[in-house]
């Protein structure tokens, strides 16, 4: 994907003065071997300078895993550890870390192979707490090589969702369109995580579309449009203002990310934007989250920002949608009903005008904007991607900061059902096990717009990881509870 960081992890080893040395470094090799074997060596550094035992050990380590282009760190305890050293090394270094632990190997070697590790860890995480010091600590921390391997593995997501959040612009188009709170929301948590915005009147994108009218690399554009939609370009009139938006938007891009890496962008589609512009947004939008660069409509600023972390998390195309619909009962009976392990309030739709990928959808077509249709020409709507989304594996999640400024989330993960919806728009039946009471006890309840960011995959638990990680409260993080597992209010009669 591009508009991601690539992470790579410095692995540094620490060591008790008064524990053998020969541990750490022992343990430390089996890890890297380990690591290497299953994950191969380019994500991970082993730092080769010391063990650290002090902290003139710590400023070299430092030092050696930063000259190396380090953007995360793994702290090992070979052994027990030097509690004051290995959390300085945490806090010096400006990214994201964690510690794990290595378990002892043998109950022949249990004399002057005995480690402590296990106690080790406890030691290091309430230092971490004193110096106000933020770290990764698996699950379960302490493991042999195979395990601490797969530790680190299941980082690298984390560290590259916090990696990509300190460098991410985000940029926006208009305020939201009138009667349309929904997507309302502070931007102070934006800064506390770290991210920038940068926020624009639709009149200055008007102005730049305008100049982009006889740029002359839109027939090459229009020629990878017609290749992407193939027997889907039903309005091929439309192309030539639709290539010429998408590159007015990406060399906005290129001349207003400033000193930021990564970019993200969210527009006001409506009501003005068809009657002035003379199309709808959808598809270009469509593709350009396809480039790893999620648009999100109506000026939803968190709701881009969420498909954001979910494409450096999943490595992979997100979408935005409306929670939408019911599933029509018939629909349920006919489609679902017996076939699938669902109740019917599990079931619900998700749909938004056509900004899903076409890599994500089972077929797509250039279509005209229903909705809109109904109150302007038709003509000026066209420009939406429909079809239906394809089925398989998802997780829907969001992160918002409320109306309080407080950071709230949530996680779950469901699925696409193979079921036509028989409807319009980007659209795919949905089912997440318990939807009904979670929708109603922490959608509703917590105050959630009716947007959510799709993952095309399971990953929920990466998800809820570094949602913690950045720092939502984990009684801020929601999820779809299990049946008998009540949500705070939840009517217990």
């Amino acid at each position: 994907m591009k508009n991601v960081p690539q992470i790579k992890i410095g692995l540094v080893a620490v060591s008790r003065d008064c524990f053998p040395e020969s541990l750490s470094v022992n343990r430390r090799k089996a890890l890297v071997d380990a690591y290497t074997k299953k994950y191969g060596a380019d994500t991970l550094y082993e730092c080769p300078i010391c063990i650290v035992e002090s902290e003139i050990h710590m400023v070299q380590a430092l030092e050696d895993i930063k000259k190396a282009g380090c953007n995360a760190l793994c702290v090992y305890l070979g052994n027990f550890g030097p509690e004051i050293s290995e959390t300085l090394l945490a806090k010096h270094f400006d990214g994201p870390k964690m510690f794990c632990a290595a378990a002892e190997e043998t109950q022949d070697n249990l004399i002057q192979g005995r480690g402590d590790a296990y106690c080790g860890m406890l030691n290091a995480s309430y230092n971490l707490a004193l110096r106000n010091t933020k770290a990764w600590i698996p699950e379960y921390p302490v493991g042999d090589a195979e395990e601490c391997a797969d530790m680190i593995h299941q980082f690298v997501p984390i560290a590259k969702a916090v990696v990509a959040l300190a460098d991410l612009k985000i940029i926006s188009f208009g305020p939201r369109p009138m009667n349309f709170l929904a997507c309302n929301a502070p931007i102070k948590q934006l800064y506390n995580l770290g991210v920038e915005i940068e926020e624009n009147s639709e009149l200055d994108l008007f102005e730049a579309f305008n100049k982009h009218a006889d740029d002359p690399r839109i027939p090459d554009k229009i020629k990878e449009m017609e290749a992407e939609l193939g027997d889907g370009n039903k309005k091929p009139g439309i192309l030539p203002k639709l290539a010429q938006y998408e590159l007015t938007l990406l060399d906005w891009i290129e001349e207003h990310r400033g000193y930021r890496k990564y970019v993200t962008l969210t527009g006001k589609c409506w009501p003005a934007f068809q009657t002035q512009f003379g199309f709808v947004p959808c598809y270009v939008n469509s593709r350009l989250t396809g480039m790893g660069i999620p648009v999100s409509c109506e000026v939803d600023i968190y709701g881009t920002l969420s498909e954001f972390i979910g494409t450096v998390v999943s490595d992979d195309v997100v979408t935005l949608l409306d929670i939408n619909n019911s599933v029509p009962k018939d629909m349920y009976k006919e489609s679902i009903e017996g076939k699938f392990p669902y109740a019917f309030t599990d079931t619900f739709m998700g749909f938004h005008c056509g900004n899903t990928c076409s890599s994500k959808l089972s077929s797509c077509s250039m279509e005209y904007q229903l909705i809109m249709a109904r109150a302007l020409p038709e003509e000026v709507t066209q420009g939406t991607l429909e079809g239906d989304i394809a089925p398989g594996k998802i997780t829907f999640y969001r992160l918002q900061s409320t109306a309080d400024n407080i950071l709230r989330a949530y996680v779950a993960e469901g699925e696409v059902l193979p079921v036509a919806t028989k409807s319009f728009g980007g659209i795919g039946v949905f089912a997440i096990p318990e939807m009904g009471r979670f929708y109603r006890h922490w959608l509703i309840e917590k105050n959630f717009p009716h947007h959510g960011a799709v993952a095309f995959g399971h990953f929920g638990k990466e998800l809820y990881e570094v949602f913690k990680y950045i720092g939502v409260q984990t009684d801020e993080i929601g999820f779809n509870r299990a049946k008998g597992d009540r949500y705070p209010g939840e009517n217990p009669f």
